[in-house]
């Protein structure tokens, strides 16, 4: 789940705050240079420069250049994943995957441009989509072990107790059917609900746009009345 929120970790001390932000700082250079110039004629050299790093720098956030472009926020997904398992026990799986997903994205409205920028670069360069999907893929998986771990835990912490903790056994189970279907279909709707918002953003806020697709979702995706 490729999500840019603009947002930092609150967690961890100010040393790293500061190595968030500039991994971020990075992969928002790398994005905006590529969508001005093309891929292949941005450098690591004009990536750190654009960022107000060195190129030694760059190397201790990414391994190769083409990795500055998959990513733009690579905390996400940990924040979403720790979200999920931490819901309180009332919620769904689902209401849990949708109130860690909509905090994620509460800032997103606002960068919407770098989402639309990051878009066009990996459409436009055929490898670098590739490797975003793989990132994706990877992404999923582990989103669908955290749902699997809140699930086989009863949906959270009971009475207010905190919640047993998975054995190694259990994490390397591959998820049921259930969390791998979810995880896929919430980052989906998240993928639908910005295509649906960039399409609309003068009659409807993305907010209200996210929130009516999981909706739908856990409606059990109704028909929609005949027009």
């Amino acid at each position: 789940m490729q999500l840019v929120s603009g947002k930092s970790d609150a967690g961890g001390g100010l040393r790293e705050r500061k190595k968030r932000a500039t991994r971020a700082a990075l992969a928002e250079a790398a994005v905006r240079l590529a969508a001005e110039r093309g891929v292949e004629k941005v450098t690591v050299e004009a990536i750190s420069a654009a960022a107000g790093v060195s190129v030694r720098t760059f190397f201790n956030y990414f391994d190769t250049r083409d990795d500055a472009f998959v990513t733009i926020d690579a905390d996400a997904r940990a924040r979403i994943r720790r979200s999920v398992l931490d819901a309180p026990a009332a919620l769904s799986p689902l209401d849990a995957l949708r109130e860690a997903i909509g905090t994620e994205l509460a800032e997103a409205e606002q960068r919407h441009e770098l989402w639309r920028l990051h878009a066009e670069v990996l459409r436009t360069s055929p490898h670098l989509l590739v490797r975003s999907l793989s990132a994706h893929m990877a992404d999923e998986t582990e989103l669908a072990e955290a749902l699997a771990e809140r699930v086989r835990a009863g949906s959270g912490p009971s009475c207010g107790a905190p919640a047993a903790a998975a054995s190694d056994e259990e994490r390397r189970a591959a998820p049921d059917l259930y969390p791998r279907l979810l995880a896929a279909v919430a980052t989906t709707a998240v993928r639908v609900s910005l295509e649906h918002w960039c399409a609309h953003q003068e009659e409807r806020s993305f907010a209200d746009v996210f929130q009516e697709t999981f909706s739908l979702l856990a409606a059990g995706l109704p028909a929609p009345p005949a027009r």
